[in-house]
């Protein structure tokens, strides 16, 4: 007994050690995944290359894990690390991915950056469906209270309406999302605010809070570090000096936005650079330059506008394909469910019907138990009727002796009276006589007595006789 106490101890102590060692590499996996998803998505705005790569390892241990909010958000990053790449139809497809995730495991604050990130996406594309996209991520992060988001959101719609030329309407939402960045100080976003209002500002010919909101940014960006904010401020600022005609500070800006949009590998900022560079070049009237940087840009534009055309169909496709799969899911769901219940019924059923016929055995055992205790009650009362009729068999048999035993002692003694009577009638007659004698005085008084005496023992002797008569039952009177 002890043997076996001790090897099931052993065995429950292993147990509780691999679990414990399986949660321990688990949370090391998780930790791990949170680790690299943070890498990846702090170098989105530095080398949206490493944004790539640091995803796709968090994916792949994720994958392995089982971690499903990992899993998510290293395609929502990976995909902000290839929109930065200007690879939108592979980032559609990470985003779509990281949305079937968070809504398995009801992450709505994940769904709703996602739903952001896809309003990006389509920035260049389709406004009204970037804007569909923002506001439903909107709707979410005013309900959730999630500031930042909030912040975030505020920004891209706003760009939404600067592309659309909506300059005030997009600057209202710039201040807006300014103002959350600087409440909570994040210092990245506080630099694309401060870039986006300089651009607002710039096309509202208002060079000098341009200039100064766009140094800002600049110099903010520079201290982090920030690749990609830098090469697009200094496109801006690039502009804004061929507008006031400072064409070596224009040169100048963008030989270091050139230098930056290589490090981010931004063909489409190097596109824009080609651009302004013709621009700064025909304000200088330099002709010849000027026309090579525009033949430049029509083969760039003719393959970017391939590349979008290409992208927006294959968002189109990817988006279509994301929806049969989910109608695919919702209706495997719904099966699922329609499973559940219809498993539920039968058990409900089932378990019922277990209840009636351990009722009705209960009810059976009950009666057999019953009917055998009566049966042994009647058995009892039999037993008991046939020894009562034997006691009473008994009992007449000595009622009938005893009966007959007073017969004849009755018999006996009414013989016994009647011989009594006759035996001492005499004596006692006798004994009357002599008394009426003396009483007369015709007797001497000492021959009375002596008569007396005889006739008293003749009595005496008669009343013994009669006692051993009576109890001797094997004598006759006569």
């Amino acid at each position: 007994m002890n043997r076996i106490f001790t090897l099931l101890v052993l065995v429950f102590v292993c147990t509780t050690v691999c679990a414990k060692g399986n949660d321990d590499v688990t949370a090391q996996d998780t930790n791990e995944v949170i680790k690299l998803n943070k890498q990846a998505y702090d170098n989105r705005l530095t080398s949206p290359d490493q944004t790539v790569a640091y995803a796709t390892k968090a994916l792949d241990i994720a994958e392995k894990a089982g971690y499903d909010k990992g899993i998510g958000e290293a395609y929502r990053v990976r995909g902000i690390g290839k929109y930065y790449l200007n690879q939108a139809s592979s980032a559609i497809h990470d985003y779509l991915q990281a949305l079937s995730y968070f809504s398995k495991i009801k992450d709505l604050r994940s769904e709703a950056k996602v739903y952001n990130n896809i309003g990006n996406l389509y920035l260049d594309n389709n406004y009204a469906n970037s804007l569909d996209y923002l506001n439903k991520s909107l709707a979410i992060a005013l309900k959730l209270a999630d500031k930042q988001l909030i912040g975030s959101l505020y920004l891209n719609i706003g760009n939404v309406y600067y592309r659309k030329k909506s300059f005030n309407q997009a600057l209202n939402y710039y201040d807006k999302g300014n103002e959350i960045f600087v409440s909570i100080k994040d210092s990245v976003n506080l630099i694309q605010a401060l870039q986006n209002r300089g651009v607002i500002y710039f096309n509202l010919n208002q060079y000098d809070i341009a200039e100064k909101l766009l140094l800002a940014a600049n110099k903010a960006a520079k201290e982090r570090d920030l690749n990609k904010p830098v090469a697009s401020t200094n496109l801006t600022l690039a502009s804004l000096y061929i507008a006031q005609k400072r064409f070596d500070d224009a040169e100048k800006i963008v030989r270091e936005g050139q230098a930056y949009s290589k490090a981010v590998k931004d063909e489409k900022l190097e596109s824009d650079y080609a651009y302004t560079t013709y621009q700064l070049e025909a304000k200088r009237k330099n002709y010849e330059r000027a026309l090579y940087y525009l033949q430049m840009i029509f083969r760039q534009d003719s393959t970017i506008y391939t590349s979008n055309e290409s992208t927006q169909i294959n968002m189109l496709q990817e988006q279509y394909k994301q929806q049969a799969r989910q109608r695919e899911n919702e209706q495997t769901i719904l099966r699922q469910q329609n499973d559940r219940i219809k498993f539920w019924a039968v058990t409900v059923v089932a378990g019922l019907l277990l209840v009636v016929i351990a009722l009705l055995i209960s009810n059976v055992k009950r009666k057999t138990v019953t009917n055998t205790k009566l049966t042994e009650l009647n058995e009892e009362v039999s037993r008991q009727k046939d020894n009562l009729d034997r006691v009473n068999h008994h009992l007449e048999e000595i009622i009938d002796e005893r009966t007959k035993d007073l017969q004849i002692k009755n018999k006996k003694l009414s013989e016994y009276s009647s011989y009594l009577s006759h035996q001492i009638r005499g004596p006692i007659a006798t004994l009357r006589g002599l008394m009426n004698l003396e009483k007369e005085g015709l007797v001497d008084e000492k021959e009375c007595i002596n008569m007396m005496d005889k006739c008293v023992s003749d009595i005496d002797q008669k009343i013994i006789e009669m006692s051993e008569m009576l109890n001797d039952t094997t004598k006759n009177v006569f």
